[in-house]
Formats: structure tokens, C-alpha cells, sequence
């Protein structure tokens, strides 16, 4: 890798740990509140643990899949650089409209939209990042649980 790949690596890496940061923050103890913890939740809910832990090798191999995508398009490119931006509004207000302010319904629509836009970025680039894909997958795949556990909780309570 060379010097400006790792500029960028850490760029991405950066924006995407500071979505998590901001996530957190401003779903203020939300899955350890009592309005959480007495939900109808589905028999698929991973432990807690596995959250921080998924959600730490999600962003980390994201980050490398939008560094390789940032090479195939210019760096700029406003359609890349705006689903990015779009993708981490969206991965950050789901904690603060799900946890925070207990809209439910809400909130699925805002996690199957961010579903939907990792997986128009898992299909669309496919061809120009080729097997860097593998390092979206994992998103794509816990956005899918997640969007589940959201969808049983707004059709179960």
C-alpha cells in the first residue's frame, strides 16, 4: 500500500469509528435501559458483547472496502462520496431514533434503508472492486440480522 492508500485507509477508518463513537453517545445506555430490556425481543438477539465486536470488524473491513472503492472512482466522486456520507447519517440515527426516542417503527425504516444502501454497494461495484466485496459482505450480513431483530420487535410489541 502505498502512502496515499494509507491516508485514505485511515480517512475512512477514522469517519467510520467516529460513527460508532457518535452512535453510542446518542443512544445513551439504550440496550441496557428497562423500556429495552422489557421488549419482546427475538430468540436470534445476540449477546451484547456481540455487537461491540461486530460492529469493531464491520467498520474496519469497510474501511478498506471504501479505500479500494476510492481508487477505482475519483476520490471525490459525488454519487461515492455522498452514499458514504449517507450510509453514516443513517448508521448513526438509528441509534438515537431506536434506543433514544423509542420510535420503533421508525427506526426500521431507517435501518432497512441503510440495508438497502450497503447492499446497492455490495451489487453496484462488484465489478470494479471485484473480491475486495468480501470486506462488505460482513456488513451486508449483519445489517440483514439487524434489520430482523428491528422488524420482530416492531411486529412483536
Amino acid at each position: 500500500m502505498n502512502k496515499n492508500k494509507y491516508i485514505r485507509f485511515l480517512m475512512f477508518l477514522a469517519a467510520n469509528f467516529l460513527a460508532l463513537a457518535v452512535g453510542v453517545w446518542l443512544m445513551d445506555n439504550g440496550p441496557k435501559t428497562n423500556w429495552y430490556i422489557s421488549l419482546n425481543q427475538a430468540p436470534w438477539t445476540p449477546a451484547n458483547w456481540v455487537f461491540g465486536v461486530a460492529w469493531t470488524t464491520i467498520m474496519l473491513l469497510f474501511a478498506f472496502y471504501m479505500t479500494r472503492l476510492s481508487f477505482e472512482y475519483n476520490f471525490l466522486n459525488n454519487k461515492i462520496l455522498s452514499l458514504y456520507i449517507i450510509q453514516w447519517i443513517l448508521n448513526v440515527s438509528w441509534n438515537y431514533v431506536f434506543f433514544n426516542q423509542h420510535l420503533t417503527k421508525l427506526g426500521l425504516v431507517v435501518i432497512a434503508s441503510l440495508w438497502l444502501l450497503i447492499g446497492y454497494f455490495t451489487f453496484e461495484y462488484v465489478k470494479k472492486v471485484k473480491w475486495y466485496t468480501l470486506f462488505i459482505l460482513p456488513y451486508l450480513i449483519w445489517m440483514t440480522i439487524a434489520t430482523s431483530l428491528n422488524a420482530y420487535i416492531v411486529l412483536n410489541n
